[in-house]
């Protein structure tokens, strides 16, 4: 089973790290994105990615340095919600070695890390109307083209794994879709909680809880999608009723 993650907004900068650091498949790729990046103005990245002057600031600032940052193991340097769920500070060597094997993280300007490929600060997302080529128009999905589903499909024949877990939005989702083999099983989980107004999507619980299940997955070496039923962290509870094929519902109170 591949298991496949958005990145996050929200970065850790500042903690350790005891593991030695993988280099990722499109890093050359994504020094050249991050080049293309370094010539954009802060008043350039607010209005292309909607952000505030306080951040466009920031990320001017990181894409002129890009070069001179440390590299840091991606699954502990991105520190949003999904990865709050996956908790990686608590996670033993054999959970951190698992999920090197089979987690990927979808990103706009690394195209697909694994959890300790070597990372540099940024902020990049993979919908983005725009484009490093000059005179490109389109998202970054489009620039991105083929390349991670190809680079996927790759990896999914090397783990001889017919099974794909998405826990990526759809955004990221979107730069493999359509593009995966025919005869691979892709689930996507479902998450919602209970109020008095019904069963309600709730966006920060989703994201923490598909952290928490690429985790569970990690730890308890799930391989089937039958087994994913038993997923029940912090409260989630697998609904038969509500679900449907490839597309387990797990519901929490709320």
């Amino acid at each position: 089973m591949i298991i496949l993650l958005s990145p996050a907004k929200s970065l850790d900068e500042t903690s350790g790290y005891p593991e030695e650091l993988s280099v990722p498949r499109f890093e050359r790729k994504a020094a050249q994105i991050a080049r293309a990046a370094a010539k954009l103005s802060s008043d350039d990245l607010q209005r292309i990615m909607g952000i505030s002057e306080k951040l466009g600031d920031l990320n001017e600032e990181r894409y002129n340095r890009f070069f001179n940052a440390e590299t840091r193991p991606a699954i502990r340097t991105f520190s949003g919600d999904v990865y709050r769920g996956f908790d990686v500070a608590s996670a033993d060597d054999d959970t951190i070695a698992y999920a090197q094997d089979h987690v990927r993280i979808l990103s706009g300007l690394y195209g697909m890390l694994r959890p300790l490929d070597r990372m540099r600060p940024y902020r990049l997302e993979m919908g983005t109307s725009w484009s490093p080529t000059e005179g490109e128009d389109g998202k970054l999905t489009d620039h991105w083209g083929d390349a991670v589903a190809k680079e996927l499909r790759k990896q999914l024949r090397e783990e001889g794994s017919n099974v794909l877990l998405n826990l990526a939005s759809n955004e990221y989702y979107d730069v493999v879709r359509g593009q995966l083999p025919k005869k691979l099983t892709i689930v996507e989980p479902d998450f919602r909680v209970r109020t008095a107004k019904g069963l309600q999507f709730q966006s920060f619980a989703a994201k923490v809880a598909r952290g928490a299940m690429a985790r569970w997955v990690c730890e308890e070496r799930i391989e089937s999608v039958e087994a994913l039923q038993g997923f029940d962290r912090d409260g989630w509870v697998y609904s038969e009723t509500e679900s449907s094929e490839n597309a387990p519902m797990f519901i929490r109170e709320g």
